[in-house]
């Protein structure tokens, strides 16, 4: 059977809606374009994201269901809260974003690294334009962990993870949702589910009730600050008491 896609213009940033998305490859909307930050900026705005392999053209998803988190709702399990406070990472926001890109794409195998330097270009310029957002854990001084993406209003895209540590990229999220929500940051967008996600306490979302999600949240800022490049915790601090429960 033959598959019709989309193809981009270059000087055209325009998206195909996400409801003519295929259902097999599950979400698979164009091809083609580029990666500027105008046109990834573009897309997030409407649901998209680019992902592709090392030989394939430049590819757009928007899946369905979606994987998100409730950031109020997170609970992170006990073991994490417990390894915390006898280990008491360095937890940052936005002071090591650069890294925390390049780390999410070199920490994988090579075969494996969808992460390439053209993408990791355009999410270093979206960081400038105050649009990318990282969280770090520290280790004494070693950057062990972290996670990054957009932010969209008060929807949050995540983008990717690593961890060089016990429990690094499960702290980096549970310090982020308690952070997010207390700034009135409403969903975090994980794109495709996973056993992972899963685990942490991702849930899913139609494509339906997801673009509603952002058109609802894309207009409404997260108190001011939020995004200020910061500590949220250092060896002398508790941890999350909201979540910590």
């Amino acid at each position: 059977m033959a598959i019709y896609l989309t193809e981009l213009e270059q000087e055209d940033l325009s998206f195909p809606s996400p409801f003519t998305a295929l259902e097999e490859p599950n979400g698979l909307l164009a091809f083609g374009g580029d990666l500027s930050p105008a046109r990834i900026w573009m897309a997030y705005q409407n649901g998209i994201f680019p992902w592709y392999g090392p030989n394939d053209p430049i590819l757009w998803w928007s899946p369905s269901p979606r994987a998100v988190f409730d950031p109020a709702q997170f609970q992170p399990a006990k073991s994490v809260r417990k390894f915390q406070r006898q280990h008491q990472y360095r937890i940052s926001l936005n002071l090591a974003t650069s890294n925390v890109i390049e780390l999410c794409a070199l920490t994988r195998p090579a075969d494996q690294r969808w992460l390439n330097s053209q993408m990791r270009h355009a999410y270093g310029e979206l960081a400038k334009q105050g649009r990318c957002h990282s969280i770090e854990v520290w280790q004494n001084e070693q950057l062990v962990g972290g996670l990054y993406g957009i932010s969209v209003g008060q929807l949050f895209c995540g983008e990717s993870m690593f961890s060089l540590a016990t429990n690094a990229s499960k702290i980096a999220l549970w310090y982020f949702c308690d952070h997010f929500s207390r700034h009135q940051g409403q969903l975090i967008d994980c794109q495709v589910m996973n056993p992972h996600l899963k685990s942490l306490g991702a849930t899913t979302l139609s494509r339906e009730q997801f673009i509603q999600s952002l058109l609802s949240f894309k207009e409404k800022a997260v108190l001011s600050g939020c995004f200020e490049p910061q500590w949220l915790a250092t060896p002398t601090s508790p941890v999350p008491s909201r979540i910590d429960a």
